[in-house]
This record gives structure tokens, C-alpha cells and sequence, in this order.
């Protein structure tokens, strides 16, 4: 070559070395960095899946802070209401004891009262202190909201014949409503036996004249216990019907008079439970009936009958009837009613009843994707003395001194039924927060965590630098930019020896 103006294979050895030093420099940022992708340039389709990748993974990583959140929040609701569970334990022992009168002076029965009353100070204390932050758990801040259930209106109202509704879960978007359509199929029935009264032999023609024929000796049982009754001859059935009705507490069973058996204008009595349902059941024994036929002074021998669940759908799902309780378990929506007894046990055919869930409830986002999808609600109901029990037992505050059910009214059978009322609805509840923590929260915090370790490594395989690689490309460069800039200084000198040719 000899010309000097243009120095063509300087120009080709300093692109080369321009490229070897941009690929030198992108190996040692690599290096630097850790990262493959450090700018849209290196690999833009690769930073588009990259970034997604990553949103995914801050989603999913907010969702696992999320459910531990929430399983720490159920976790001190739980404490709480164990801790109320194991007072009203205590409650029971108490009533058993003091149920031995004989045995107790008035100072112990005093006592008693005294202990109950402290237990329901703290069971009411134990609602409205236990808090997790500033946000108290247990004293039905996280119930759920209805409206159209109107169960103390009064006579004359519009109701829904629903005596009690307890709404354990259900997915409601903000400011909307879930509604509830009950529709009866069946009614629930009590058990029942009808005799008639009078007779003095089992092939008697004399009319029955609505007494005893002879003396006569029952057995009554029904769902709580038994209980055996004697009458004289001649008794009406109005007494008779007096004395099943003293003990129907302690039975289960109740007694009322009516009129015309047969086509007569004889009086009758129909025993029937006081509960509906199959666990309900009346059985009448007549013992003794002073040497005539066993069973024709009642009209009954030995029967014994039980009642029917009926039939019930809630928003189209067939419901678990017990009597006049109602609970569905379908999808997003948990519900426990008790149906009153007009609608639920007395009227016939088909109708129906609604009503509406308006909200309320802890809910808690436990899902990368933010909405009604990812929201799961559980209601923690209000755990007061004025709450535990029901409306047809009794309420637990009934218990406190100078109320209906404290220790010196002696109702004790009443009061450990509300008890253990109470007992029964705080371990459901124990069980319905324990379910949650380790069938929602626990299977949603590990299945998260398994997506999070997937999503981090796929997102790891596109943007991290592979060193292994990176090091043999800097390696590389290094020799190449060497080798260029050796090249370089030698084009740079070629067109010296030009100047040999002025000699």
C-alpha cells in the first residue's frame, strides 16, 4: 500500500477493537452483575418476560405475607376463644355440683354463684380484649352483616321465620349483597302418639268417657330422659296431661288434649317431642293397669315413634335438615339457620323465605390476583354471654345472679343444656377457624410457596448471567481486544515506510 490519506486497515482493525471492547465490557457487567439482561438492548423479548415473570413473583410473595398474616390473626382469635371454652367447662362442673343440693350448704351454693358470675365477667371480658392490633376479634367485629332477618320484630311484622342465622362464609363483592332463597319442600315433624281415655278391657264396648278406667303407671321417654307417672282411676286427661307437661323438661315430651277420636267426641292425648326431627322421639309404655289388658287404658302399648327431617333448599342446594336446623355447605357460601317452628315444623306444601348477606366478615386476600376470586371470608361471631346458647334453650347470661337460671331457681337441667349450647358453639366455631388455618391458609401458603420457587426460577433462567459462559466470553474478548490493538498499532505504522520512497 501506498497511500497515506486513507489507512483502510487501520479503520478495519479499530472496528474490530470497538466490537472486541463491547463485548469485553458486556461480559465484565455480566460478571459484575449477575444478570444476562441488564438493559432492553441485551435481549428485549427476554426483559418483557423477565419483568412479567417478576410482577408475578411480587404478587405471589405479597399473597404468602398475606395468608401468614391472616393465619397469625386466626391463630390469636383461637387462643381467645380456647381460653373462653375452657371457663365454660368450668361453668358446667359448677352447675353438676350445685345440682347435688343435698350435699352442698347455702354458703357453697353461694360460692357457686359468685364463680359463675366472675366466669361471666370474663367470658365478656375475654370478647372484647382479645385484639390483634387494634382490631378486636371476638366481639363480632368480623361477623357477617344481614338484612331482612328480622327475629326480634315484633308480632304482626313481616318475617322471615328464621329464628337464628349464623353466616360462616361467603364471597360478597364490596358494596354488594348475597342473596338467600330458602324454599321448604317438606316440614320437619315431631314425633307423636295419640290414646284415648276410658275403657276397662282390651274388648271394652263402653265408649271411652275421657278418664282412666283403672290405675294406671306410665313410662314416658323422649330425647332428654324418662320418666314414670301413676294415676288413679278416674283421672281426666287433663291431669294427666298437667303431669307429663311437669316434666317435659326432663323428657323431652309434651301432652295435650284434644277431642274426637274415631268420629266421637271422646277426649284424647297426643304426646309429641318437644324437638323436631329424627332425633326427636316419644315412647309410652303403659306398666301397670290393674289387671286389665295392658294398654287399653291409654289406648297405647309400648309405641314409640320419631320425628321427620324435612325438606330444604337453600339458593337451589339441597340443605342438612335436623329438626328445624338448616346448614349448607356449598361452594363459596357456609350458612347455619334455625328455621322457626311455623315455617319450619307447623305449615304444609312448598314456600319460601329469604333474606339478604350484606357483607362483613374477616376477609382476607390470599391470592396473587387481587379480587372476589382471590378472597376468602370467614365469620368469627360474637362470643358474649348475650350471644352463647340460643333462643330456644336460653341465653348464657340467663346464668348470672337474680336471672332466670341462676343457681337458687334450681333449674339446673336448663341451665347445663345452655351450657353446654354454649360449649357446642364455641368448639364449632374452635373447628371452623381451625379448618381454616390448616385447609385454606396452610394448603394456600405451600402451594404459593411452590409457585414462588418455580416463577424465581424460570425468571432466573431468562435474566440471571450463566458464569460459566460469561467468563469464557471475557476470556475471549480480552484476547481479541489484545489482538486487535496489537493489529491496530501495526496498521497505524504501515504507512511510515511510505516515506522511505522520499529517500
Amino acid at each position: 500500500m501506498s497511500r497515506i490519506n486513507t489507512n483502510v486497515e487501520s479503520l478495519i482493525a479499530r472496528r474490530a477493537l470497538g466490537n472486541n471492547n463491547s463485548s469485553l465490557n458486556q461480559a465484565l457487567m455480566r460478571l459484575s452483575t449477575g444478570l444476562r439482561i441488564n438493559s432492553g438492548r441485551d435481549d428485549p423479548a427476554g426483559l418483557i418476560a423477565s419483568e412479567t415473570l417478576r410482577s408475578s413473583m411480587r404478587s405471589i410473595s405479597t399473597a404468602v405475607d398475606n395468608a401468614v398474616r391472616a393465619d397469625t390473626i386466626v391463630a390469636v382469635a383461637e387462643g381467645g376463644i380456647q381460653e373462653i371454652s375452657s371457663l365454660l367447662l368450668g361453668m358446667q362442673n359448677l352447675i353438676g355440683q350445685t345440682a347435688n343440693e343435698a350435699g352442698l350448704t347455702s354458703e357453697e351454693i353461694t360460692a357457686n354463684q359468685l364463680q359463675i358470675d366472675s366466669i361471666l365477667a370474663s367470658i365478656n371480658r375475654l370478647s372484647e380484649a382479645t385484639s390483634f392490633g387494634s382490631r378486636k376479634l371476638l366481639n363480632g367485629n368480623f361477623d357477617f352483616t344481614t338484612s331482612g332477618v328480622n327475629i326480634n320484630e315484633p308480632t304482626g311484622a313481616t318475617l322471615t321465620h328464621l329464628s337464628k342465622v349464623k353466616v360462616n362464609a361467603a364471597k360478597i363483592a364490596n358494596g354488594s349483597y348475597r342473596q338467600v332463597n330458602i324454599e321448604r319442600l317438606t316440614r320437619s315433624q315431631r314425633a307423636n302418639i295419640s290414646g284415648v281415655l276410658g275403657g276397662t278391657t282390651a274388648t271394652s264396648t263402653t265408649v271411652r268417657n275421657g278418664t282412666l278406667g283403672a290405675t294406671t303407671t306410665i313410662q314416658v321417654r323422649g330425647e332428654y330422659g324418662t320418666e314414670i307417672l301413676s294415676f288413679a282411676s278416674g283421672t281426666t286427661a287433663a291431669n294427666v296431661v298437667t303431669a307429663v307437661n311437669d316434666r317435659s323438661t326432663l323428657t323431652g315430651v309434651q301432652a295435650s288434649s284434644y277431642l274426637g277420636i274415631a268420629g266421637t267426641g271422646t277426649p284424647a292425648i297426643s304426646f309429641s317431642s318437644t324437638n323436631y326431627g329424627t332425633d326427636a322421639f316419644v315412647a309410652v309404655s303403659v306398666l301397670n293397669n290393674s289387671g286389665t289388658a295392658v294398654g287399653d287404658a291409654m289406648g297405647v302399648n309400648t309405641a314409640r315413634t320419631t320425628g321427620v327431617n324435612g325438606t330444604f333448599t337453600v339458593n337451589g342446594t339441597s340443605a342438612i335438615v335436623k329438626g328445624l336446623d338448616l346448614s349448607v355447605r356449598a361452594g363459596d357460601i357456609s350458612l347455619d339457620m334455625t328455621l322457626d317452628s311455623t315455617f319450619g315444623g307447623v305449615a304444609t306444601g312448598t314456600s319460601s323465605t329469604s333474606y339478604e348477606i350484606t357483607g362483613g366478615g374477616a376477609r382476607f386476600s390470599i391470592s396473587p390476583t387481587v379480587g372476589l376470586a382471590g378472597l376468602e371470608s370467614i365469620g368469627i361471631s360474637e362470643l358474649t354471654t348475650s350471644q352463647l346458647g340460643n333462643n330456644s334453650v336460653g341465653l348464657l347470661s340467663t346464668l348470672g345472679s337474680g336471672l332466670a337460671n341462676d343457681l337458687s331457681s334450681k333449674n339446673f337441667t336448663t341451665a347445663q343444656r345452655i351450657v353446654t349450647q354454649a360449649i357446642n358453639d364455641v368448639a364449632s366455631l374452635r373447628g371452623r377457624l381451625g379448618a381454616f388455618q390448616k385447609d385454606t391458609l396452610g394448603t394456600t401458603i405451600n402451594s404459593l410457596r411452590v409457585a414462588l420457587e418455580n416463577v424465581t426460577a424460570a425468571e432466573s433462567a431468562i435474566r440471571d448471567a450463566d458464569f460459566a459462559v460469561e467468563t469464557s466470553q471475557l476470556t475471549r474478548a480480552q484476547i481479541l481486544v489484545n489482538s486487535a490493538s496489537q493489529v491496530l498499532q501495526i496498521a497505524n505504522a504501515t504507512p511510515q515506510n511510505v516515506l522511505s520512497l522520499l529517500g
